[in-house]
């Protein structure tokens, strides 16, 4: 059959996949770099994870550091897993830390400079499926608001009638009287202490209730001036492996 001579779409920005032997590569590289560039590196662990809050940290340090979030058996080997493959005399001992949402930070600011920073470094957003609930949340039952009874009704304003349907399809029970979203009885979005599903997450969204914590926890950290590794919060490693994910 001949070939079709129409006119094709060619994109011309298309990038090429870097290969993952490559990438790995790249990184340890870099890692090493910075070890030798830097007086103190810090391990610290993240939980609810956001790309963009990380990028932020890493706008901060962009200056003075270097911030490596990746593969963690990449960073762990980048450090030394025995005395005699280390970067620097000690890096050894932070290696079983490397594990869970995990990243490295290697900078020239002081000590508590640096663990003020990243203590300190907190941002509220909405939660995704499978995190589990800080608090509980229900919609009083009634005319359906659109903080769902976060504030005070003289201060809310009811839910507009298109939204209803979605409602509906997440799970609230509501219907519509004279235009107006309704529940006949409370409804319980999500429990404290509870794992949410992807209708909750949806349903804490809609009425604006952010309840996820992107925090930044040091593990531990360690001087090149003598090679000695600090444990801060041994507990604040998760134990999830992190395979792919941002990195310098």
């Amino acid at each position: 059959m001949p070939r079709s001579k129409r006119s094709r779409l060619v994109h011309t920005s298309r990038i090429a996949k870097v290969p993952s032997r490559q990438k790995s590569a790249s990184q340890y590289a870099s890692l090493r770099a910075a070890i030798a560039a830097y007086p103190s590196l810090f391990l610290f662990s993240v939980s609810n994870m956001r790309n963009t809050y990380l990028k932020e940290i890493r706008q901060n340090f962009a200056s003075d550091g270097r911030l490596f979030f990746g593969k963690t058996k990449v960073m762990a080997k980048a450090l030394g897993l025995t005395p005699e493959e280390e970067a620097e005399p000690g890096l050894s001992g932070l290696a079983r830390y490397l594990q869970g949402n995990v990243g490295v930070l290697c900078t020239e600011r002081s000590v508590e400079e640096t663990m003020r920073y990243l203590e300190e470094f907190v941002e509220v957003d909405f939660a995704r499926a499978g995190i589990v609930a800080p608090r509980s949340f229900t919609v009083p039952a009634g005319v359906v608001y659109s903080t769902g009874g976060e504030v005070p009704q003289e201060e809310d304003v009811p839910s507009p009638h298109s939204l209803e349907q979605t409602l509906r399809k997440w799970g609230m029970p509501t219907r519509l009287e004279k235009g107006r979203v309704v529940l006949d009885q409370e409804f319980v979005v999500c429990e404290e202490g509870k794992a949410l599903d992807s209708h909750q997450t949806a349903l804490l969204k809609v009425f604006g209730v952010a309840v996820a914590e992107f925090r930044v926890r040091v593990v531990a950290w360690w001087s090149k001036e003598n090679g000695e590794v600090r444990v801060v919060d041994e507990g604040a490693v998760d134990g999830e492996g992190v395979e792919d994910m941002d990195e310098d």
